[in-house]
């Protein structure tokens, strides 16, 4: 690719206090503007480590990242302002109402007042939730508060936005809404970073991946090209299992 890279990864690596092996290890990537870049890997494989040093929320032991050209050490306040993140736990207050907890994420990404009201409604309308703005989040469905993590990330209009297993455990009605959604806004010039066990989605959903197996990236390529170089398998799940291996994971 010819463009210069939204996001640089070189030589990463990150060895946890009091861990002996490196949950990542000499991680290099581009990432480029309008992808979704999907990234994948068993459990245990290194993703979730990589998705949090590039949203500052891990510190790396070695390594340098760049976002849209920005330090992800020296520039993390500056990068926080054009980054959305949705992570793989729930990250909401069960006990506040929908709207409640929008409003408090909306105000840490500086929004307030109507403008932030507004576009609560918007994006709750979008995801088929304005029905429940006011209900406690705890009686939501489990597709109900992915959605609603989802839009926490999405409020500020993310020029990048960070996935960490966005669809992992929803139902198939959630999973499309949100899968079409994300596609939406790509094509609008979002950059996507993507984790995922669903290989099927993945080989749909990304321009490209990277697989990650043991702390380093084993593969990377399209999904297309990826197949065509394994003539032998008929998908990026087989693929996948190929390079990874059958043993169960924690």
């Amino acid at each position: 690719m010819a463009e210069k890279p939204i996001i640089e990864i070189r030589d990463l690596s990150k060895t946890y206090k009091g861990g002996d092996v490196p949950a990542i290890k000499s991680v290099s990537l581009e990432i480029y503007p309008n992808e979704i870049f999907g990234l994948l890997g068993p459990n245990g494989a290194g993703k979730t480590t990589t998705i949090s040093i590039l949203c500052g929320l891990l510190h790396p032991s070695q390594g340098d990242v760049y976002i849209d050209g920005l330090n992800i050490l020296s520039d993390l306040n500056q990068i926080k302002q054009i980054i959305g993140v949705v992570p793989q736990d729930i990250a909401l207050y069960p006990t506040l109402t929908a709207r409640e907890n929008l409003t408090f994420f909306g105000n840490m990404y500086g929004l307030s007042g109507k403008n932030l009201r507004n576009r609560i409604m918007e994006y709750m309308e979008i995801f088929s939730l304005e029905k429940y703005a006011n209900r406690i989040l705890s009686k939501f469905s489990g597709g109900m508060k992915r959605r609603v993590n989802l839009i926490a990330g999405l409020l500020h209009k993310p020029k990048i936005l960070f996935l960490d297993e966005p669809t992992v455990g929803i139902d198939v009605q959630s999973r499309i809404v949100i899968l079409n959604y994300l596609k939406e806004i790509n094509k609008k010039g979002t950059t996507i970073i993507y984790t995922s066990h669903y290989m099927e989605e993945a080989e749909h959903l990304c321009s490209r991946v990277a697989i990650m197996d043991r702390g380093t990236i084993i593969s990377e390529g399209k999904p297309k090209e990826l197949v065509a170089e394994h003539p032998e398998f008929k998908n990026l799940e087989n693929i996948f299992i190929h390079l990874t291996g059958k043993e169960l994971r924690d």
